[in-house]
């Protein structure tokens, strides 16, 4: 995933590993993209040994662009090649079970710009499969054992099932979508009562609070 990310980014323009770090957190969000300086290098020097990526001339660097304890590589400008650009769209194309999964969902979905339609149906219905399985399974976890198990265990598993159903709603509106050749909603749109309506589900592991009027 952190390969396809990298690659993706590099087609857009050479960047040096601090900004290629900086661009993965803001693409892909800071859950999904807490990614280290020490498994961000050895992806880059794998993808060059590969010749998917090459250096290009130095960036100079300010002080606030390296953070300190940073070595001379930080200031290394990254470009893709011709042979990365082959590789970017062989794995922006495949849509098996790893595509389904959290991470991976997450690094396909930032690129379904660049994705053509039947992958990324194929994605979105995979990951709604996964999703509807996870939900089945808190479903059942709270109907055998509810009275099992303590108020805070409870509820975690009710918040669960609750972020589930939200990402099937989710899920269901983008796939209806993507079969009437129509772009999700754009951000800001509103409801008829003027409250924006957003109907992104958060990232695993995090709540989102309803909106009051």
């Amino acid at each position: 995933m952190l390969e396809l990310a990298i690659l993706g980014l590099l087609q857009e323009s050479p960047m040096h590993g601090y900004e290629l770090r900086k661009e993965l957190a803001a693409k892909l969000g800071a859950i999904r993209a807490a990614i280290s300086y020490g498994s961000l290098y050895p992806t880059l020097r794998r993808l060059q040994a590969a010749g998917w990526i090459t250096e290009a001339d130095e960036a100079p660097a300010t002080a606030e662009e390296v953070p300190a304890l940073t070595s001379r590589r930080g200031r290394v400008v990254y470009k893709i090649t011709a042979e990365g650009k082959e590789r970017f769209a062989q794995l922006i194309a495949q849509a098996g079970p790893e595509t389904y999964d959290d991470t991976g969902f997450g690094v396909h979905f930032a690129f379904f710009a660049r994705t053509d339609q039947a992958t990324r149906l194929r994605i979105l219905e995979g990951r709604r499969r996964k999703i509807e399985e996870r939900r089945e399974g808190l479903r059942d976890v709270l109907a055998r054992a509810a009275e099992r198990l303590d108020a805070y265990t409870l509820e975690l598993q009710r918040h669960g099932l609750d972020a589930c159903e939200r990402e099937v709603r989710w899920l269901e509106e983008l796939i209806a979508n993507e079969r009437s050749g129509r772009a999700p909603t754009a951000p800001g749109s509103g409801t008829a009562d003027g409250r924006r309506e957003d109907t992104n589900p958060p990232p695993p592991g995090e709540s989102r609070k309803e909106e009051r009027p």
